[in-house]
């Protein structure tokens, strides 16, 4: 029995190293992926949610009726579809010409990072929309973001403003968060959606730089920065700042935040951008009152909505992750979740 155990102390620590390995491996061919930039190619997937819904009614019907009464659904069913199927042809065709008509709906996905990162896959989704656009086509894009970068979600905002120069509605759905960055996307949109304690707003810039000059000073370390232009370097991390050099960043941020403005009150005219650029958030309903959305409702309850009348389709930009790929993203955002949940404790508000 000793042995046993020793040998099974043994093959844990075995299997522990060997999984310490592969995510290790994983890991840092997944930085080195990103580093270099991803080549390669991607599809874009297009999944009828319209087939989804239906397969989820019936399993519904399946758990809550009675066998007997289930098969006699099927059955029923079954006869409809004999029925039709017996139709002239006249009458297919015609069916058929109405489904066609039917107006398209598609569902895109936005999670945004500081970087924006998801904008690489929504500008290959955007394209394909575009590339194949029809009279009356929508989409409903599910954006969840507390910002970042400014000329990251420049461009991003920059994408959405494609769809709505091909002539196609853009609805923004937000259940979770629009926020700084996160709202210069939002407010593109044709009409704004979000949950009742979704957190909006926040049209503001912020900017922090640590400073370690005294410290380096204390410990007779010199640092030299050298630069071409007045104001190549207004706030450094290492050098001496100066209020000159402090007022010209002042002045930066400010010039970076009239323009923000802009670009919200260009795509909401009637919004009092004075009133609510102050860098403040507000939830839901509050963002309704202050002009920032246009109504109350859940993703889910707008895409329930198009299932009864048009064919509803949900649109995703894909790539092959290989094995270690794969094990290294799923380790970087087992430590990025970690992070953000530290963060959360620290900023977030609670009930």
């Amino acid at each position: 029995m000793e042995w046993i155990a020793d040998y099974g102390v043994f093959l844990l620590k075995s299997v522990t190293v060997l999984v310490a390995l592969i995510v290790f491996v994983g890991f840092v061919a997944s930085l080195s992926q990103r580093q270099k930039g991803d080549q390669r190619e991607g599809r874009v997937k297009i999944q009828s949610l319209n087939d989804d819904h239906e397969d989820n009614l019936d399993d519904f019907l399946a758990s809550v009726l009675e066998p007997e009464d289930y098969k006699r659904h099927k059955k029923d069913e079954k006869k409809t579809k004999k029925a039709q199927a017996k139709a002239s042809k006249k009458a297919d065709k015609k069916a058929d010409a109405e489904e066609a008509a039917r107006p398209r709906v598609f569902v895109m996905d936005f999670d945004g990072d500081i970087k924006a990162s998801a904008v690489e896959g929504l500008r290959k989704e955007i394209s394909t929309l575009v590339a194949n656009k029809a009279e009356g086509d929508t989409v409903i894009l599910r954006l969840e973001s507390p910002g970042g970068m400014v000329h990251s979600y420049g461009l991003a905002a920059s994408q959405l403003d494609r769809i709505k120069n091909a002539g196609i509605k853009l609805i923004v759905s937000v259940d979770a968060v629009a926020a700084s960055g996160g709202y210069m996307m939002a407010c593109v949109a044709d009409e704004i959606a979000a949950a009742p304690f979704s957190v909006i707003g926040s049209i503001g810039v912020v900017a922090q730089v640590p400073n370690v000059h005294r410290l380096l000073k204390k410990n007779d370390v010199d640092v030299e920065i050298l630069t071409a232009g007045k104001y190549k370097r207004t706030l450094t991390v290492l050098g001496e700042n100066t209020e000159e050099g402090r007022q010209k960043f002042i002045e930066d941020l400010e010039s970076t935040h009239d323009l923000f403005k802009a670009f919200v009150q260009e795509h909401r005219p009637n919004l009092d951008i004075e009133a609510v650029a102050t860098g403040e958030i507000w939830y839901g309903k509050e963002a309704v009152n202050k002009g920032l959305v246009d109504r109350i409702a859940t993703s889910d309850d707008l895409i329930l909505e198009a299932l009864q009348t048009s064919q509803v389709f949900r649109v995703s930009y894909e790539q092959k992750r290989t094995l270690a790929e794969r094990l290294g993203f799923a380790a970087e955002q087992g430590v990025v979740k970690a992070f953000e949940q530290l963060w959360a404790q620290q900023s977030k508000r609670w009930f």
